[in-house]
């Protein structure tokens, strides 16, 4: 209980820090007593541009000046598309100050660059390296030359700082990590990030707003604060930190990847743990429990709108099953379709006899198998669709006795719902203004495989945080089923030859022919065990 309402209290201000942009300042979520004091921040991986700092009074450029346009033109060339976009930026902000200095408008530094490089000095306490940020010596910007090179540093230093801070530690988690981590980092506007530094009166106070604004993080933040003060090891490096402080130090990289807006009303589905919530203005009006994909066959953790809830739907069996399961069987006889009532279609939904087909030769790509709705459904009464590549929803099952489970790890990928009818409900309600005999009535007499399109985006979040905090700074952690959190922890600690990034999930499945006709082994049974059922075994990891 104090968890889930600690995670109410941090979804509100959640909902109040992500909607800042229309709030005044002081409406803000406050943050807990002991935090630093972080200044709430325009800044937004979609927003414009800030306006530029205006030039000086057309004096003209100064040897410094001059100085700093050459630096700038000697930058090595950019390596990464992200490269480019932040010399460009940097140059653009330079072009509109006529090259005048932001950080060293005499022989020292300013207090600009005095107070970034404090504030860059204390970046481990928000789980950042300083050691990545290459900061010049005061002592070394002797001449103009010197003083161009140090302004160009303190400037790169700062948007790279912006840059991790927002998760650019790990710019490609699908690829650097596993094709199930649909995530990015949630990068800001580099010329919005010089504009607010520019204008800014306390630039580490600017500097910490980079970060996310999500509670949770704050929270998970805090209690890593203190397990790295209880360390005494002199370096305190990622390699060194303790077991939990790593899993920490995990946990809010990913909160790094998260879209800043969550949603004003949203579905959330944190894996490790097999619980959804679905948060209404902050509140998390409904808790629940549900399956997911098995080890091998994981649910993916990415972010989309739900488009639609389809009532009696009809399963469209995913390619990798028609491939190496229907085939096969169609090769032998195509006796799986008569035994559990499955119908071959054509891509435009025109119904197909399959023993007029010839399996030797034809591609099952090029054709839908189904399942009607009915009362032997896998999916149930009721699915939730948010369409993305993974090809995966949430929806009913006829198997509720898997959610007594601890560890629900049983399906192909979708997120099965123990209570989905009140899921249905409770979106729709406001949605639409649905009431729950609405909804009993689509389960009844509605329409077969009955689509009620969403008026609005209702996002969907599937999460993999293994740590959770509640609001008196307590935090429970959940197993690493899938093996994200070891492989974010291997990334920063800069082992990324060690990682296991499994199967690319979303590669085309081929068939293959020899296996297709070669004769299946028969499995001994254990005494006791129920009969192989082929669907329950699909949606249960049994393939």
């Amino acid at each position: 209980m104090a968890l889930r309402q600690a995670l109410r209290l941090s979804l509100l201000a959640t909902l109040m820090a992500t909607t800042a942009v229309c709030a005044e300042p002081e409406k803000l979520a406050a943050v807990p007593a002991d935090a630093p004091t972080t200044a709430p921040s325009s800044l937004d991986p979609a927003a414009p541009p800030e306006i530029m700092a205006a030039p000086p009074n057309g004096a003209p450029p100064s040897a410094l000046a001059a100085a700093i346009r050459q630096a700038l033109s000697a930058l090595p060339t950019a390596q990464t598309d992200r490269d480019q976009e932040l010399q460009a930026a940097v140059a653009a902000f330079y072009a509109a100050r006529a090259d005048a200095p932001l950080w060293t408008a005499s022989n020292d530094a300013t207090a600009k660059a005095e107070a970034l490089t404090a504030e860059i000095a204390r970046a481990a306490d928000y789980g950042l390296d300083p050691a990545d940020f290459a900061l010049p010596r005061p002592q070394e910007a002797s001449d103009d030359t010197a003083r161009a090179a140090a302004e160009t540093a303190y400037t790169l230093a700062a948007l790279k700082y912006a840059d991790h801070a927002r998760g650019a530690r790990i710019m490609k988690p699908a690829v650097d990590l596993s094709s199930y981590l649909d995530r990015a980092p949630q990068l800001l506007d580099p010329k919005a990030v010089l504009a607010e530094l520019a204008a800014s009166s306390d630039v580490a106070t600017t500097l910490r707003g980079f970060h996310p604004k999500h509670p949770q993080f704050e929270l998970l933040r805090q209690r890593y604060v203190a397990l790295r003060a209880a360390d005494k090891s002199p370096r305190k490096s990622v390699k060194s930190l303790s077991p939990e402080a790593k899993r920490l130090l995990a946990n809010m990289e990913q909160w790094r990847w998260m879209p800043s807006d969550l949603g004003l009303l949203y579905v959330w589905n944190n894996i490790p743990e097999y619980i959804q919530r679905v948060v209404d203005k902050g509140e998390i009006v409904n808790t629940e429990r549900i399956v997911a994909g098995e080890i091998g066959k994981q649910t993916p953790i990415f972010s989309r709108p739900m488009r639609k809830i389809v009532f009696r739907p009809k399963w469209k069996v995913p390619e990798s099953i028609k491939v190496r399961e229907i085939w096969p069987s169609l090769l032998r006889g195509g006796g799986l379709l008569a035994q559990y009532g499955l119908e071959i279609e054509t891509k435009d939904g025109k119904p197909v006899d399959p023993r007029t087909v010839n399996w030797a030769k034809e591609d099952i790509r090029n054709y839908e198998v189904i399942q009607p709705p009915g009362p032997k459904s896998v999916l149930g009464v009721v699915k939730f669709t948010f369409p993305n590549p993974h090809t995966v929803y949430m929806h009913d099952t006829q198997d509720k006795h898997l959610f007594a489970a601890t560890q629900r790890t049983y399906s192909h990928g979708c997120m099965r719902v123990k209570n989905p009818l009140r899921l249905a409900e409770l979106l729709l309600a406001s949605d639409q203004g649905l009431d729950a005999a609405a909804i009993a009535g689509f389960v009844k007499s509605g329409p077969l495989d009955n689509e009620v399109a969403l008026q609005r985006k209702i996002p969907v979040h599937v999460t993999y945080f293994t740590a959770l905090a509640s609001d008196d700074g307590k935090v429970t952690m959940f197993r690493d089923v899938y093996g994200h959190e070891k492989r974010i922890i291997q990334a920063l600690e800069g082992r990324w030859t060690e990682i296991a990034k499994g199967r690319d999930h979303l590669a085309p499945v081929e068939p293959d022919m020899a296996a297709a006709v070669r004769p299946r082994p028969v499995a001994q049974r254990p005494q006791g065990q129920k009969p192989f059922d082929f669907l329950s075994a699909v949606f249960s990891g049994g393939f």
